[in-house]
């Protein structure tokens, strides 16, 4: 058990001075790499579009949208008019499914497709809940195309590059685990 443990040691910083496989490749990180599937409790969702000062007629953007739940809560709750983009194919198909079995079809809608390739220039807000690697690559493309007075809300992990207006602690999201919001604006 020793030596096991030893070894570990001694391979992280061997590890960790390895560039990422997609930096070997040249290629873009795929889906999974920017963030996991995980979903936001719905108290979080909640948090977040607060957090955003969503309002009703809104153009809200969910990066990584998941099971939709985000783009749904704004639709349904905040009357917005809401967009996720979603890469996996099973997420995507259960998102779209869940938007037409509510009859959001008007106002809710999740694009097929890389977060990195998308027009997000219309966007009031956007919302993000990626890893440190998907928050580094998608900041050149929302200061490129945000406009003025667009705001960010990102879910437990910070944009390095931008400093928060505001920050929200939360110590239960119900499920018994904390999350930390930052809200941005551009």
């Amino acid at each position: 058990m020793r030596i096991v443990a030893l070894l570990l040691v001694l391979s992280i910083p061997s590890l960790i001075l390895l560039p990422a496989p997609q930096a070997i490749q040249g290629q873009q990180p795929k889906d999974d790499q920017l963030a996991p599937y995980y979903p936001t409790p719905q108290t979080v969702v909640d948090r977040m579009l607060q957090l955003g000062g969503l309002k009703a007629g809104e153009k809200m953007f969910d990066l990584g949208s998941g099971d939709g739940r985000i783009v749904i809560m704004a639709a349904q709750k905040y009357k917005a008019d809401a967009t996720g983009v979603e890469l996996n194919d099973s997420l995507h198909r259960q998102s779209m499914d869940r938007i037409k079995t509510l009859g959001l079809g008007s106002t809710a809608r999740v694009i097929h497709g890389d977060l990195l390739q998308q027009d997000y220039s219309s966007a009031d807000l956007i919302t993000v809940y990626l890893l440190p690697v998907g928050n580094e690559l998608v900041t050149p493309i929302l200061e490129k195309q945000l406009k003025k007075g667009a705001r960010i809300v990102a879910h437990d992990f910070e944009f390095t590059a931008w400093k928060p207006v505001q920050s929200l602690a939360i110590d239960d999201d119900g499920e018994g685990r904390s999350h930390h919001l930052y809200l941005y604006r551009r």
